[in-house]
């Protein structure tokens, strides 16, 4: 009999549908959506059943909506999603249907921002200081104990959301006149790490780490939104040896079995201070975005020589238990991420041409901005192009490059 899975996708956007369908093409399953709205055209056909709710982060609504799919197919094998915002409430389901994978304690651990560097801690592993703000009184006292900057963010927070580095006096005034922590609603406030930003990826089978990979943020997550015209770039370098990207994987398998997880996929940050020490920023156990997972899967071959497939490495790790590696790290890969200064809609797309001149055969993928298309909210901008090669400075000043050349302008 087919194993029914339930694939929770609030916003079934084109990101969000490449692990469905990575779902869909695993031996003996099934795939059910569980929707705000579903998804059209060919996305749709990935799916075998849907259920569309007035609230799919609701896990009330989820669960019902997975009895209705029970009633019709027989029973849950597993229910997934990858937003981090949905972790939480999976758990919930997972838990009131008897369905395997991780639960609510260690999905918890990953999302609560504050629990879970409470954990690293008492294992021993460094990360920025922090503390939940419960008055305007317990943030005036963390920042006599850290200095300034400091940042201040939701506890479940993600992807620099409503995060904010403070830098004065002035600044934590007017922030915390504007977060207004409250014991009822508190924020957590955290050392502002500085050096060098990556991240560190892996696939957990078993709870073993079978895979990592290592990224490098130029500039900063934070630094790209608190700048929305900065055009930025993600680096995969293609040689992981040397002390401090080994003391990062170890930082890295540590902090997984520290908070736990069995299967799945976790995103780390963490950062090379100026001493050359290291601490973790944060842990997500998802998948990561900023295209790190393609990126990823371009950087590596199979054994027959051929690029590995991330999407269907997560789906293997999160429904088999399995893992099909070890895969050789051949390539770097590196991703350029296209948006400029103003708002509005895009009038002028210049420097293609010349870009695509000095890149040549490096582009292995792109997404073109397209005059007409409305300014995105999002940090990856308007659009992006993935380059690789075997030399990882190639790949740096190709990103470079296009960084440089490619200009998006919007209308005044």
């Amino acid at each position: 009999m087919p194993r029914n899975l339930v694939y929770v996708a609030p916003f079934p956007m084109q990101t969000t549908l490449r692990f469905s369908r990575a779902l869909a093409g695993l031996s003996d399953v099934r795939l059910f959506g569980v929707f705000h709205e579903p998804p059209k055209g060919d996305a749709a056909g990935v799916f075998d059943d849907a259920e569309v709710v007035r609230n799919a982060f609701d896990p009330a609504e989820v669960v019902a909506a997975c009895r209705r799919l029970e009633a019709r197919h027989g029973p849950i094998f597993r229910v997934l999603g990858i937003l981090e915002d949905l972790q939480v409430q999976l758990a919930a389901v997972r838990a009131e249907l008897g369905v395997a994978g991780p639960d609510v304690r260690t999905a918890t651990a990953f999302r609560d921002k504050a629990q879970m560097k409470d954990l690293l801690r008492a294992a021993g592993l460094p990360c920025a200081r922090h503390r939940l703000l419960r008055s305007d009184r317990d943030g005036w006292a963390f920042a006599d104990q850290v200095g300034l900057p400091m940042v201040l963010k939701p506890p479940a927070g993600a992807g620099c959301k409503a995060t904010y580095r403070v830098s004065s006096p002035q600044e934590l005034h007017r922030v915390l006149a504007e977060v207004q922590p409250a014991p009822q609603r508190p924020v957590l406030a955290e050392e502002f790490l500085t050096g060098a930003e990556f991240s560190f990826e892996t696939l957990t089978v078993g709870g073993q780490v079978r895979f990592s990979s290592i990224s490098r943020y130029f500039p900063s997550p934070l630094e790209v939104v608190e700048n929305p015209w900065i055009q930025w770039a993600v680096v995969l370098p293609r040689d992981l040896s040397g002390e401090t990207f080994e003391r990062a994987r170890s930082l890295g398998v540590a902090a997984v079995q520290a908070l736990q997880l069995e299967d799945g996929m976790t995103h780390m940050e963490w950062f090379r201070r100026p001493d050359g020490s290291l601490a973790i920023g944060e842990v997500a156990a998802r998948p990561p975005g900023a295209r790190i997972v393609p990126l990823t899967g371009l950087a590596h071959v199979d054994a027959a020589g051929n690029s590995v497939d991330i999407y269907r490495a997560w789906a293997r790790a999160v429904v088999d238990g399995a893992f099909d590696g070890p895969w050789e790290r051949r390539y770097s890969t590196g991703c350029a991420f296209l948006r400029g200064q103003g708002r509005g809609r895009i009038v002028a797309v210049e420097g293609l041409a010349e870009a695509q001149e000095k890149m040549g055969a490096l582009v292995v993928d792109r997404e073109l901005p397209k005059v007409g298309w409305m300014r995105s909210d999002s940090y990856e901008g308007e659009g992006w192009v993935i380059v690789r090669h075997p030399d990882t400075e190639v790949v740096k000043q190709a990103l470079m490059d296009l960084i440089t050349t490619v200009k998006v302008r919007y209308e005044a």
